[in-house]
């Protein structure tokens, strides 16, 4: 039995969890550390592989890839999720989807949103840079003080909330806004309940903790990026495509906002040639907002114990129970 786990590009699958269990039953492991370059370059390097290991939603499993798998047998993905993934295409052949637990994400995801904007006030990633150099102040912008200022929450659930809780103790005014969000529910995270052109108005941080879906596909477009000051900073720990790419770069070219923070992107890995990576008033980070070795330990102990229990023949954390018939 063959077995692959996917984009494992910081090298931390195979010391996050005891494959040697899977080993001992007959398991051949395989990694790939990069990404793939097409569905043909998937299809091609997976061929022959039972097992496959998705992190969650790093390559996409649709179902024309899918078709072109004819060994496969079981995918685990990590997390509970994945938009990114057809379970229906593999049903109809017969392949569970067995999920992990979600691994306790929210804490991981706020710290590196806050560290985006900290990064983002202090002008940090163009002064990192302009030291590696040999510089000094040149270049560095002047730096905001968060105390006082306007945190915008665009999402108050669950880590919108926690993003609160973290800017309040800065003593920043928080306000938020989400398409069902009540009054009663934003003073009880301690946030202001404003409409969404005010929040991007008087926002001088707005970060977004959406869940991708139809409603929030494009939410922050250019009419909203252009109610931002001019000295704002705009941070996405949440999806890529909630913010309308092409239209966040003309607005960055334009000066409002004066900065974006971002760990999510339309396309990932991000293209090396993309224009982002060109622009000095952008912080990047890998879509690291999840990741660290306590979530990736529990997210691979959980997929170790999934292929073990497919084994044995009693599936555990199917998505897709139609598979079983």
């Amino acid at each position: 039995m063959n077995l692959v786990i996917l984009d494992d590009y910081q090298h931390l699958a195979l010391q996050s969890a005891d494959w040697d269990r899977l080993r001992r039953r007959g398991v051949e492991i395989s990694v790939f550390h990069d990404a793939f370059a097409s569905e043909a370059d998937a299809a091609a390097r997976l061929a022959p592989f039972e097992i496959v290991c998705l992190m969650r939603e790093r390559t996409p499993f649709a179902r024309p890839l899918i078709e072109r798998l004819p060994r496969l047998k079981l995918v685990t993905l990590t997390g509970v999720r994945a938009p990114s993934l057809d379970a229906n295409a593999c049903a109809e052949r017969g392949v569970p989807v067995c999920h992990t637990r979600g691994g306790d994400t929210g804490a991981s995801t706020s710290e590196l949103a806050w560290g985006l904007i900290i990064a983002a006030a202090r002008d940090l990633a163009r002064a990192e840079r302009g030291m590696r150099a040999g510089q000094w102040h040149q270049g560095v912008a002047g730096g905001m003080v968060l105390e006082g200022r306007r945190l915008g929450l665009l999402g108050l659930g669950k880590l919108g909330a926690r993003m609160a809780r973290i800017g309040a103790a800065f003593g920043m005014q928080v306000a938020a806004w989400s398409p069902n969000l009540t009054r009663e529910r934003a003073a009880a995270a301690g946030a202001a309940l404003l409409g969404k052109e005010q929040l991007f108005e008087t926002a001088d941080v707005l970060s977004i903790h959406l869940v991708l879906g139809e409603r929030t596909r494009g939410l922050v477009g250019a009419a909203e990026l252009a109610r931002m000051k001019p000295g704002a900073i705009l941070v996405n720990t949440s999806r890529g495509p909630i913010v309308d790419e092409p239209a966040l770069l003309a607005a960055l070219e334009s000066g409002r906002p004066g900065h974006a923070a971002l760990d999510v992107y339309d396309r990932e890995p991000l293209p090396g040639d993309h224009p982002l990576r060109r622009l000095d008033n952008v912080t990047l980070a890998p879509h690291l907002g999840y990741v660290s070795m306590d979530v990736m330990r529990a997210f691979y102990a959980d997929t170790v114990q999934n292929v073990e229990a497919w084994l044995d023949g009693r599936p555990l954390r199917v998505l897709n129970p139609e598979a079983l018939a």
